[in-house]
């Protein structure tokens, strides 16, 4: 993704009608997240309103739609993001699993933020460490288990927010899914718990190295709870964000969370000005939402109504992949919905997770080998969003997605 990074504006040829989304407090460009000519372009907002990024109105700026399908994605390029770094490959949320991502030719990779109990934020896929860590040998540490109720669930184990950055230290990672990626387990107890500010660190360091930006997504999990509890999130990685000079459109910079009061908060309170990205899933609904007497599910939010308000702060939907495409009842890979259609229409960009190369994970027709921790025709499947019209792909193997990128963008366009 070598090059300056570059803005582009855009005029949209869909019915949008004029002052339909009114601004923010802040004058902050939509991402159009498009890699053209290995740079990373988002469009700029020049006025005091919030504009919708434009559908493209012709294949000089759009994805190009390939055969088959009448879907064009809103980027030039659509976006690989290597999920918790590459944690297909190297226990997740580690700097060794970050950087083999970037280096596989991830343009974002992903860390979940969590908070300890000093305030620092810290790269854990949830805040109950016992499946990511090796704590539960350490003697030192078991009266700190305990049962707490998260997002109205009751979880037992060891929780960040019970630790010291310095008592997290003497923690190591291992591999959360060992039945399935048996090999990511030579590398329990290599690496430590990384801090926010190490992986921008390394992101820095490895944007300078690899000559193009690395983007970073990070993800605020849980961030009612940790309000509750005394450690919000926001403001700690608002900070630590605008120290590494990414507050900007184009600074390589999304954020993400399945709470979309947290984004809005980030939007009109903390007047970010990088991208937002709202996570969705098939069933339940945002905890913010419900804890607050708000009885709309994820579903209800994605209806064309409720995207239209959305994109008044929302850049970019990350759903569940079987949000996009779902199964059919004999496992093999159905019809697209039309949430990506419905998305495009009010300019936001799509980018479903979480893409993995294992059988267990696949579509039956794409399965290959008999063990569900073996690889199979992941390229295949992802091919298939691609032609969809996604904007990019949340992915725990992301050679294997730079790969299908390659192979779907060298296509003919129809």
């Amino acid at each position: 993704m070598g090059g300056d990074l570059r803005r582009l504006s855009r005029v949209s040829p869909r019915a949008v009608p004029a002052g339909a989304l009114r601004s923010g407090p802040v004058n902050r460009a939509r991402v159009v997240t498009a890699l053209v000519a290995g740079a990373l372009v988002l469009s700029a907002c020049t006025d005091g309103r919030r504009d919708l990024p434009a559908a493209p109105a012709s294949s000089s700026t759009s994805g190009s739609a390939r055969p088959g399908s009448s879907a064009h994605a809103l980027v030039a390029r659509p976006l690989v993001i290597g999920h918790r770094g590459a944690a297909g490959y190297r226990p997740e949320h580690t700097l060794a699993s970050y950087e083999l991502g970037a280096r596989m030719g991830a343009d974002f990779i992903e860390p979940d933020l969590v908070s300890t109990k000093d305030h620092v934020l810290v790269a854990r896929h949830e805040n109950e460490i016992s499946g990511t860590t090796d704590v539960a040998e350490h003697p030192e540490f078991a009266d700190r288990k305990t049962t707490k109720t998260i997002d109205g669930k009751a979880v037992t184990g060891w929780f960040t927010e019970d630790f010291t950055l310095a008592e997290l230290r003497t923690l190591r990672a291992v591999e959360r899914l060992p039945d399935v990626r048996p090999a990511n387990r030579a590398y329990d107890g290599r690496w430590q718990v990384p801090t926010f500010a190490e992986i921008l660190a390394l992101r820095a360091r490895l944007s300078k190295e690899l000559g193009r930006t690395v983007g970073v997504v990070p993800e605020l999990k849980h961030p009612t709870y940790f309000r509750t509890v005394g450690l919000p999130l926001e403001p700690v990685l608002v900070a630590q964000v605008r120290k590494a000079g990414l507050d900007s459109a184009t600074g390589g910079l999304m954020v993400q969370c399945f709470e979309p009061t947290t984004l809005k908060a980030l939007d009109t309170t903390f007047r970010l000005k990088a991208p937002l990205l709202l996570l969705t899933q098939p069933k339940g609904a945002p905890f913010d939402l419900a804890s607050s007497g708000d009885r709309r599910s994820y579903r209800d939010l994605l209806t064309p109504t409720s995207l239209r308000s959305l994109a008044k702060y929302v850049n970019v939907l990350g759903p569940d992949k079987a949000q996009v495409i779902g199964r059919r009842p004999d496992g093999t890979l159905g019809a697209a919905t039309t949430l990506v259609s419905d998305a495009h229409a009010v300019g936001l960009e799509v980018m479903p997770y979480t893409f993995r190369a294992e059988n267990q994970y696949l579509p039956s027709n794409l399965q290959v080998g008999a063990g569900a921790h073996d690889k199979g025709r992941a390229a295949q499947e992802q091919e298939a969003f691609l032609a969809a019209g996604v904007d990019g792909l949340f992915s725990d193997q992301p050679d294997v997605t730079v790969k299908a990128r390659a192979e779907f963008m060298s296509r003919p366009s129809s």
